[in-house]
């Protein structure tokens, strides 16, 4: 789980679920972020780390996320953290350490939940940079991500594990379900443009003086 705060003013950018236009805004806003970081034509591989456990209402946000993402057609080996295989504080490090294992300097989009103040329930937030995962309940956790995405399922400042248990599963949910398909759609963005790179550096004849 993220910072348990409100949004700051220099939070970079927000939507509510309620929204319609959410989806498509969490689109645009993360293409912005990836296009900054990586200029065409760009060969890493993008990798969603869906941080929390399904054993609490509240931080399960990314697992379902994670499961829904491989549910939807997204190759399970670009997916880190669903809820059969969660990654959390106890296993965070090695989950890290095997992405970067398997992968050549990946770019990580970390998803996770967070708590906040009571009007900012239900936003989500993007931002470039790492995550911070446990900040808010005073574990101390390896950052995380390139970008990453958060969701405040619930109000914080007060008994925050207890909060998370009693976090709304519909909210998680609705949430999940909203974040899922921008991320897809961003993630089959990437590959195809990939592809079609690949494709036009293929087709370039070799010269030969």
């Amino acid at each position: 789980m993220g910072p348990l705060r409100g949004i700051s003013r220099d939070m970079l950018w927000r939507s509510h679920i309620d929204d319609p236009t959410t989806p498509d805004r969490i689109v645009s806003r993360l293409r912005s972020l990836i296009i900054k970081d990586l200029p065409l034509p760009a060969h890493r591989p993008v990798l969603f780390f869906c941080i929390g456990t399904d054993r609490s209402t509240g931080d399960a946000l990314g697992p379902l996320i994670g499961s829904r993402l491989m549910a939807l057609g997204l190759d399970a080996s670009y997916v880190w953290g669903t809820l059969d295989s969660p990654v959390h504080a106890a296993n965070l490090h090695a989950a890290i350490d095997e992405a970067y294992s398997s992968f050549q300097n990946p770019y990580v989009i970390a998803v996770d939940a967070c708590l906040g103040r009571l009007e900012n329930v239900g936003m989500v937030t993007v931002s470039r940079g790492p995550l911070r995962p446990g900040t808010g309940v005073s574990k101390t956790l390896p950052p995380v991500g390139d970008i990453h995405v958060t969701g405040i399922v619930n109000v914080g400042g007060y008994m925050e594990y207890l909060v998370l248990q009693n976090t709304r599963l519909s909210v998680v949910i609705r949430m999940a379900e909203v974040i899922s398909k921008a991320l897809l759609q961003v993630a089959e963005e990437f590959r195809q443009t990939t592809e079609e790179t690949d494709d036009d550096t293929s087709a370039v004849s070799p010269t030969c003086d």
